[in-house]
């Protein structure tokens, strides 16, 4: 399948339909908060059903369908630091906890956006070659190798109250990671909390706060970009159907997630990403995948 450019912008969706969309929304929606990486598998399905890739864009508009799942599923956490962290400016109250994990959120977002500024020309041009199969499959085992190195020799004691300005830093530094296809934001970013010594569903939380603002700015920047190159009616409907499909599908990914790690370890999603990238790779030398 060939590429789908709208004025350099990746636009393959478009041509997808809303049966298909929906489809990929449900595997978006539920690849985009687990830590194996949602571009990867929105590069394999539409390969192996001979579908149009959908494009870079639409995995950035989907943000905002992780986004919705975030907000809602930690909303008692969302609403505590926004409105705890207003109510210590007010009293100027700078030791407050809520402000200084507010003011973590916000360091910790600052490397992704210089970071995605710099690559913006090139993370959702057509044919970016950070898309290729065999980047996204070196990236799966990379990232499957440092979760399992987390998981052998950090602590997993640390809770999200005891987390400093310098945890969320680092967190937010391993977050640039996400801009290339196949790392995955949230599992860049659990990678670190674990890696820092944060219990597993501690991490989890703290990689998803941290989160929220690169998500919400990385989702309504491609919202811009689509609206600045026309993207008509029938595009925005076919992406909205995705949006809202994705938003139910990651909601329930998170909840399983959650589950997962208070149960268990994060060791299915190193051994799933690891495999992943495995086949990834033998598939493109092999020719089955390109």
């Amino acid at each position: 399948m060939t590429d789908v450019c709208t004025q350099g912008l990746d636009t393959g969706f478009v041509g997808l339909g809303y049966a298909k969309v929906a489809f990929l929304g449900i595997v978006q929606g539920i690849t985009e908060l687990l830590p194996i990486s949602s571009t990867a598998h929105m590069r394999i399905l539409p390969a192996v059903l001979g579908w149009q890739d959908p494009g870079s864009a639409f995995s950035a508009a989907m943000q905002l369908a992780a986004l919705a799942a975030v907000v809602s599923y930690f909303w008692s956490d969302v609403r505590d630091v926004t409105v705890g962290s207003l109510s210590a400016l007010a009293r100027r109250d700078f030791s407050d906890r809520y402000l200084r994990l507010a003011i973590s959120i916000v360091l910790a977002t600052i490397p992704i956006i210089v970071a995605g500024l710099a690559l913006s020309g090139v993370l959702n041009a057509c044919n970016s070659p950070l898309r290729s199969l065999s980047v996204i499959g070196g990236a799966c085992i990379v990232m499957a190798i440092l979760l399992a190195l987390s998981e052998i020799y950090a602590k997993h004691r640390l809770t999200l109250n005891q987390a400093s300005i310098l945890d969320a830093v680092l967190v937010g530094v391993a977050q640039v990671g996400a801009l290339i296809p196949g790392v995955s934001r949230s599992g860049s970013t659990l990678t670190a909390a674990l890696g820092l010594g944060f219990a597993r569903p501690e991490a989890a939380r703290f990689s998803f706060l941290l989160g929220l603002p690169a998500i919400a700015l990385a989702g309504l920047k491609e919202l811009w970009e689509l609206h600045k190159v026309h993207l008509g009616a029938y595009g925005w409907s076919v992406l909205a159907v995705g949006l809202v499909v994705a938003s139910i599908s990651a909601f329930f990914a998170i909840w399983g997630l959650m589950r997962v790690l208070e149960r268990f370890s994060a060791w299915p999603f190193v051994i799933y990403r690891g495999l992943l990238g495995i086949v990834l790779l033998m598939s493109v030398a092999a020719g089955w995948l390109s």
